[in-house]
């Protein structure tokens, strides 16, 4: 256990320490005429296009103990030790669709869809537990897949990056497409990852107009992978991100991507 509180002690002080990231210019289609603020036509772009394959991040041996981090008192649970899915809904409609299992484990039902809390949020620190299947099956995005999602727009890719070659923006604790992770940390498939997220809203005036955009911090099992990134708009896997239509609040999501990955000890802190 002093280990453990040792690790997150010691990447509290890298987030002092390490110099914010900033957005990698955002690449370009070919024969692309529109400004870089805007969405270009689908039709013109391929998933290929936004992939970055290099500088691979280096990987880092965080250690393993399989400790459940209690909450903080003034902290929402949205999923506990009792297992119950109250917080959560079908993004489709209908109650949470999931599997609880025991000790509070819940795990995709692939092909049920993504799910979504019932509660809106902005500021906040968000705690996540996951763990991709063990044995692995399939490689690069087809294995361990899913996503943790702020506001329903940003995603915080979940991924088995262990030993699985993929593109960088893509791994584990990358803001997907956007912002490719640190270093590696990632834990071996069937143990337990940990994500801890520090997000800031964006903000927008009352013409609609962006002030600033959101911004994501990400401590990965006790390791800083991204430090104040400032996100440059809604994720997607085809185009170019941008804001759009200004907003207030927004559900946590989790992502089906048709692997069983499993989640447990999921609490959040409105800032």
């Amino acid at each position: 256990m002093e280990k453990v509180l040792c690790t997150i002690a010691f990447a509290a002080l890298c987030v002092v320490a390490a110099p914010a990231q900033t957005a990698a210019p955002a690449p370009a289609a070919a024969g692309q005429t529109k400004s870089a603020g805007e969405n270009p036509d689908k039709n013109q772009m391929t998933p290929a296009m936004t992939e970055t394959f290099a500088p691979v991040p280096p990987v880092v041996d965080p250690g393993y103990a399989d400790v459940v981090l209690p909450a903080p008192s003034d902290a929402i649970i949205l999923l506990g030790k009792d297992g119950k899915m109250d917080e959560w809904k079908a993004e489709k409609g209908g109650p949470c669709p999931w599997k609880s299992e025991k000790d509070g484990v819940m795990t995709v039902a692939p092909g049920e869809g993504n799910i979504l809390t019932k509660r809106e949020f902005n500021d906040c620190q968000l705690h996540v537990e996951w763990r991709s299947p063990n044995p692995p099956s399939g490689n690069s995005q087809g294995r361990g897949n899913s996503g943790v999602f702020m506001q329903n727009l940003y995603e915080i890719q979940v991924l088995d990056s262990y030993d699985n070659k993929t593109y960088v923006n893509g791994q584990a604790g990358a803001v997907y497409k956007q912002s490719a992770p640190l270093v590696n940390p990632c834990r071996k498939p069937g143990q337990w990852n940990t994500y801890d997220i520090v997000f800031i809203a964006p903000r927008f005036n009352d013409k609609g107009q962006l002030l600033y955009p959101a911004r994501v911090t990400l401590i990965f099992n006790g390791v800083l992978v991204q430090n104040d990134f400032a996100v440059q708009g809604p994720t997607l896997n085809v185009g170019i991100p941008r804001y759009g239509e200004p907003y207030t609040g927004g559900p946590i999501k989790l992502q089906d991507h048709h692997n069983p990955v499993s989640f447990r000890n999921i609490w959040i802190r409105e800032l």
